[in-house]
């Protein structure tokens, strides 16, 4: 891989992927919170997930907030993400209902936190 490329992203699927990061030093940001996790495997790509929990509404309002943090994840990890780590993205409420632009800048404030080290210890 170039070293100018982006780093490939992995989705998290399986219950274990999200323990682990749950367990991870995350930060909260407006409508999302993410969990970062550092691998240490020294591998190059980065695995995201998606998460909402029934707080956040019923089973629609819960997809579409994962929508949108999908399409904010997509524009925005593969800048501001670093390889070798899993975040997991949870929506909160209001996450359907914030302007897609201050969603944006949650995500990537967030992001740029975690990488500076300004994140909360995990569980």
């Amino acid at each position: 891989m170039a070293s100018d490329s982006p780093p490939r992203i992995l989705r998290l699927k399986s219950r274990p992927q999200f323990l682990a990061a749950s367990r991870a030093p995350w930060i909260s940001r407006g409508a999302v919170v993410i969990q970062d996790r550092d691998r240490g495997d020294g591998s190059d790509h980065i695995g995201i997930g998606f998460t909402a929990t029934r707080k956040v509404g019923g089973a629609v309002v819960r997809n579409r907030a994962k929508r949108r943090l999908r399409e904010a994840a997509r524009r925005l990890v593969p800048l501001h993400g670093r390889p070798g780590h899993d975040y997991v993205l949870i929506a909160r409420m209001g996450a359907t209902t914030r302007s897609w632009a201050r969603l944006l800048d949650d995500v990537k404030t967030a992001l740029i936190r975690l990488a500076a080290g300004d994140a909360r210890p995990g569980a």
